[in-house]
């Protein structure tokens, strides 16, 4: 992992966060100061955070990138390691000097030391991490949800209790991360690929602060929970609201941060009261999986506006042990020609068996290709969202057996969508 002279990588430990702090205001423009950042809880993990510097005495971080230790990260059929790659930035005084492509590599090499087969992301400019491996792996919607939008019926949602609080992270944070947590793991049987948890602690603390610097002129954040008839949360909706006024009345907006039900009558139970809040006009919800239940529940979806972003970033670092974790939605025998310019112990000819909805055999072979594609598309896939098939109609994969992509394609689909509801 060679970086340009002078400058070397270094750990980077939780007392030197003003430094953090003063790289991430200059890579991540904003409003507010290290000062002011520096009271709200990291949520980095500080045993997996690292800069680059030109000396060891050197306060000033030219670089700096850190993972999450996630062990129970969701893939089809599976929950995995896998190291995600967060807060990466250069000092714009030392950009393009090999800073990114040296701290890339070291985390690699880091993932690798964790038995981490896969890495993720997701991207603040998107262009950056192609060159690196990454496949866009998961898309999400956001929906601008007018006030009273009908829903379409489901047997039990009015028997639902529902309350209204103020958040408060010591009465709501475990039952939050509970329904959060559970959620990964349905439907039954399948679970969502991608649907990352708050998993470390300092993850969840950070998650659960609402700091007044970062309402944006709203209210306090309020939570809803819905019960069962034993009094059991089954869903919850945290959000804020803001208000605005018209010639013709209030028009305010409910702008929810997260909605997430275990069962369709507590989310339409939910749905029904975020969409009647007196002295709005709107529902504005963001980091949906493109299936979410209220894509299915609204009768009409053309004006709630659905506007499609990327989610998820996949990087396959170990691609034997990435290939075997993951379950296959059909029967599958292929032979893949995979190219990675970064870690070549993934190039060459690999063959993958599965049966349907069972874990795969990985082995080198000598065969010919049936389907030729770089790492890239391969991380792109391994959610189950991205079809083999659309990237060899774009031409990112070359298709030496028709056969051979009809089966890889169905077997690497899910039948869930992949994506998580939170930017981490």
């Amino acid at each position: 992992m060679p970086f340009p002279e002078p400058y070397h990588l270094i750990p980077v430990p939780a007392e030197r966060l003003d430094d953090v702090l003063q790289l991430d205001v200059w890579a991540f423009p904003t409003s507010d100061t290290v000062e002011a950042l520096r009271d709200l809880p990291s949520p980095l993990s500080w045993d997996r955070t690292y800069g680059v510097v030109r000396t060891e005495a050197d306060s000033l971080l030219a670089g700096f990138h850190g993972a999450y230790p996630l062990r129970a990260y969701p893939v089809p059929g599976a929950e995995v390691a896998c190291g995600w790659l967060t807060w990466v930035g250069v000092h714009p005084a030392h950009r393009r000097r090999g800073i990114l492509r040296g701290m890339i590599e070291h985390h690699f090499a880091d993932c690798l030391a964790h038995g981490e087969a896969i890495s993720g992301l997701m991207a603040a400019e998107t262009p950056i991490y192609g060159r690196f491996g990454y496949g866009m792996a998961s898309t999400q919607v956001s929906l601008m949800i007018p006030r009273g939008a009908a829903l379409r019926p489901v047997a039990g949602a009015a028997e639902l209790d529902v309350t209204l609080d103020e958040w408060d992270a010591a009465a709501h944070g475990a039952i939050v991360a509970g329904i959060h947590r559970d959620y990964a793991r349905l439907p039954a049987g399948l679970g969502r690929p991608g649907w990352a948890t708050r998993e470390t602690p300092a993850q969840r603390t950070s998650r659960e602060t609402d700091a007044p610097m970062h309402r944006g002129g709203k209210e306090a954040l309020r939570v809803l929970l819905v019960r069962d008839g034993d009094g059991t949360p089954v869903a919850y909706a945290t959000f804020r609201r803001s208000s605005s006024w018209a010639r013709a009345g209030a028009e305010g907006t409910v702008h929810v941060r997260e909605a997430v039900a275990l069962t369709a009558a507590a989310a339409h139970r939910m749905w029904s009261v975020l969409l009647d809040l007196d002295l709005t006009t709107q529902v504005q919800i963001g980091t949906l999986p493109v299936d979410d239940p209220i894509v299915s529940l609204l009768v009409d979806i053309r004006p709630a506006v659905p506007d499609y972003q990327d989610n998820s970033w996949i990087r396959i670092v170990d691609l034997p042990a990435a290939l075997a974790q993951r379950a296959y939605a059909g029967d599958v025998d292929v032979v893949l020609e995979v190219t990675d310019a970064m870690l070549p112990a993934n190039a060459g000819r690999w063959r993958v068996r599965a049966e349907a909805w069972g874990h795969a055999e990985v082995s080198a072979s000598d065969s010919e290709p049936d389907l030729v594609l770089d790492i890239r598309e391969l991380g792109a896939a391994h959610l189950g969202s991205v079809s083999l098939a659309s990237l060899a109609q774009a031409g990112q994969i070359e298709v030496r057996s028709p056969e051979a992509l009809r089966s890889a394609s169905a077997a690497w689909s899910w039948p869930v969508a992949a994506g998580a509801n939170w930017i981490f």
